[in-house]
């Protein structure tokens, strides 16, 4: 080892050692990881209440050490710390073959640990379809891992470890972990518990009514888990507001289509997660809610004018600005008003750098969309993209499909001076500060017995369902139907769509939806579609789930003309979005869950026979058939 690399290793070790200290005392007072803002903390058994407190969102941490950290660094590092990158396998270090292979193949590494050393990470991106998330104990074995592997490489950093646990239609992470009501859920709650104006401010970010503080509750315990495993990074909320019934890739991920409400429940969760020791991420900047591509797929445009935007698409995002959010995460469209160069919102600096950081003020990390997504890839090449994104103005690269060639093309740029060291450094400087703001530099490791301790407990699956509660909306029910008697013990045929469960781990909707309705006193069946129709007569119902009904031919609308043309009574229960019943005769009764998964289901049958009254209403029209707000309840 040169003199000069020793030199450096130790200007590095003594900085951290600054950092970790500098930590330390900010735990001292008052300021450690989970109840940051005066609530309780992740592991002592009690259910957030969803109130704020008085104590600032994380530690303070200590710039002056983090700038010796980052002078010590060398230059490989600091692109290095950039980078989060998904990485094959259940464990760091003996994944399993085919897991390795395909690590060797991707990024000429066997394991995560190795990845992590050869790149000098910055974090670590979890997925189910990567393997990372079998179970809660084994997630947290792995985050403790590429911790020990970060620790014991180059600059001996933390990782931030991340992963996209929405709830509702996007969780990564599965049961046993506690699975939330999703956006638009929580959405349907705040239509029922103040509407859209309630006690907000301009911005949206006013004080919490019930509503917003069971969507900060749900944050709290999703965070409390998330944090738990190790995972300390959170890309939600997602702070669309969707107004287009068509959009493909946000619909029930959104809170609804009123921005002043999606504001007040992007806020509450961002103050959830991070209360919780955990850094939310406020996504798709500028925002994706009125688009019909989908960004995976293709390059969405934008057509908001400047107007618009600012009336619709800016204020969650000023609101999430404004409660502290940790990181924003932009998006893979193009937004003519904003920039008409036609570059992607990503690696555009009049909308990263112009609006974000100088109009909204934010100065936290920008994290751009996944670097492997069509939309970033169109117009320019995979070695261009990340540099042009560190140009606009963002932070953290996240997942480029050839890890080698992006890290490469960085060092290049900075060597041929594209881009600077001060403008790398800058980055890194608030990656770092992140970092030590969720704790990471001295409590990176995750705690033993933490995972069951916190993850799944009865409190939190209590809470979910006590949220669940308040979600489903009553659309329609016009001979009164429902609810059903469960003292008359009535058959009930359950059919209709069982898309895949988000997570894996829940499902299918109609065995859930029957053996709920069972439970409660229903003698309840599930059916395949090709039998429901036969099977039908002899019930005194039939809930018919549908999932995204399309426009014109479409097999869900013959399956309920065919079960209406039986006589017997029909139950519309729409399992994704709300907009189903627009494209569909109409039943003698109708509901809305907005998500498919086991805690919806359960809720849904609760209010179908009356154990709960409805009290959801829709965040969102639905064209048509019922305005913004609309939803009924029980005599």
């Amino acid at each position: 080892m040169s003199y000069h690399a020793s030199r450096r290793s130790l200007l590095t070790a003594a900085a951290l050692a600054a950092v970790s200290a500098a930590g330390v005392a900010s735990y001292a007072a008052g300021r450690g990881p989970g109840g940051e803002d005066g609530g309780p903390r992740p592991g002592d058994g009690r259910p957030d209440d969803g109130r704020p407190g008085d104590r600032p969102p994380g530690r303070v941490p200590d710039r002056a050490a983090l700038r010796r950290l980052v002078a010590g660094m060398s230059l490989a590092e600091k692109v290095g710390q950039l980078f989060v990158s998904r990485a094959y396998g259940h464990s760091a270090t003996d994944p399993d073959p085919a897991d390795a292979e395909q690590n060797q193949q991707l990024f000429g590494v066997r394991t995560a640990a190795e990845l992590v050393s050869r790149y000098h990470l910055g974090g670590i991106i979890y997925f189910s379809w990567a393997h990372n998330t079998r179970d809660p104990q084994q997630i947290a074995e792995l985050s403790a891992a590429l911790q020990r592997a970060a620790a014991g490489a180059g600059s001996g950093i933390p990782l931030l470890l991340s992963t996209d646990q929405e709830h509702g239609a996007v969780a990564r992470i599965g049961k046993p972990a506690t699975l939330l009501p999703g956006a638009m859920a929580l959405g349907a709650r705040h239509g029922a518990g103040g509407g859209t104006g309630g006690t907000s401010t301009g911005s949206g970010t006013g004080s919490d009514s019930a509503a917003t503080a069971e969507a900060r509750r749900a944050a709290r315990i999703a965070g409390a888990e998330l944090a738990a495993m190790g995972i300390r990074q959170d890309y939600a909320p997602v702070a669309d507001v969707n107004v287009n019934p068509a959009n493909p890739v946000i619909g029930v991920r959104s809170f609804g289509s009123d921005p002043q409400a999606v504001a007040a429940l992007v806020a509450a969760q961002v103050r959830g997660y991070q209360g919780a020791g955990v850094a939310a991420t406020a996504k798709h900047f500028p925002g994706h809610g009125d688009t019909e591509t989908d960004s995976h797929v293709g390059l969405p445009v934008m057509r908001h004018s400047r107007a618009q935007w600012e009336k619709l698409d800016e204020p969650p995002f000023r609101a999430a600005v404004e409660a502290g959010v940790d990181a924003v995460m932009t998006a893979h469209i193009v937004f003519p008003a904003l920039d008409p160069s036609g570059d992607p919102a990503t690696l555009s600096r009049p909308i990263v750098t112009g609006i974000l950081r100088e109009r909204l003020g934010f100065r936290g990390v920008v994290v751009t969309d996944a670097l492997d997504m069509a939309g970033v890839r169109q117009k320019y090449g995979d070695d261009r993209v990340p540099v042009l994104a560190l140009k606009a103005g963002c932070d953290q690269l996240l997942n480029p499909p050839d890890l080698g060639l992006a890290h490469r093309s960085v060092l290049a740029a900075v060597e041929a001076g594209e881009l600077t060291r001060a403008r790398i450094e800058e980055s890194v400087l608030r990656i770092l500060e992140l970092k030590a703001r969720r704790g990471l530099f001295d409590a990176a490791h995750t705690a033993a017995g933490r995972t069951d301790a916190l993850v799944g407990v009865p409190a939190h699956l209590t809470a979910a369902d006590e949220i669940a509660a308040g979600t489903t909306t009553l659309l329609a029910n016009p001979v009164k139907l429902l609810p059903l008697d469960p003292a008359a013990a009535p058959r009930v045929l359950v059919t209709g769509a069982d898309p895949a469960s988000p997570s894996g781990t829940t499902g299918p909707p109609t065995a859930v939806l029957a053996r709920e309705l069972t439970a409660l006193g229903c003698r309840a069946t599930a059916a395949a579609p090709a039998r429901a129709v036969a099977a039908a007569p002899g019930n005194a119902a039939v809930l018919v789930c549908t999932y995204n009904v399309a426009e014109g031919d479409d097999p869900q609308r013959t399956l309920v003309e065919e079960l209406l043309a039986t006589g017997v009574p029909v139950v519309l229960v729409a399992i994704r979005n709300p907009y189903d019943p627009a494209r569909l005769p109409a039943c003698a009764a109708e509901l809305a869950t907005y998500t498919w998964t086991d805690v919806e289901m359960r809720a849904a049958a609760r209010v179908v026979t009356g154990a709960v009254r409805p009290t959801g209403r829709l965040p969102v029209p639905v064209p048509g058939r019922y305005p913004l707000g609309h939803g009924l309840s029980y005599d």
